[in-house]
């Protein structure tokens, strides 16, 4: 299936919407890119500011406030990297994972809530789904921000 056809357009659509609501829906305790951030540390461990704001498409002075919110609150700490003196690493507290982990949790939850609604075949489509929809997610990890 080509990228321009209508039967992509109609299924980028259906996921966009879907991401969008599924956004609205999260708790609102912080702001989407600070949970992105927490989320960032989680997945791929320590990293330099100018990493993280790379990755969340911020520029190196706002993620510098915002890791400094973050440490504030207890959810990520600074530390030296022992391969490179003169570099600093922001990493999770386990305030911070345990954060990830209990909004993570809530999402998956919230999806399971939803899936109970549906038939039996609807579950069958989802689930024969999931290896493109990893692969999908795959594809976006590796693209970054938006493009």
């Amino acid at each position: 299936m080509g990228a321009g056809s209508a039967r992509g357009a109609a299924i980028g659509a259906a996921l966009y919407g879907l991401a969008t609501r599924a956004v609205r829906r999260l708790p609102r305790d912080m702001s989407l890119t600070s949970a992105a951030t927490l989320a960032t540390l989680d997945r791929t461990g320590p990293r330099r500011i100018t990493d993280l704001a790379a990755v969340e498409g911020v520029t190196q002075p706002a993620m510098t406030a915002l890791v400094r919110v973050l440490e504030e609150s207890g959810l990520v700490e600074r530390r030296g990297d022992a391969s490179d003196r003169r570099v600093t690493l922001v990493c999770l507290t386990e305030a911070g994972a345990s954060y990830v982990r209990t909004r993570r949790q809530a999402g998956v939850h919230a999806f399971e809530r939803l899936i109970g609604e549906l038939t039996d075949d609807e579950v069958e489509a989802l689930a024969a789904a999931l290896p493109a929809l990893e692969h999908l997610a795959e594809l976006e990890n590796r693209e970054g921000p938006e493009q």
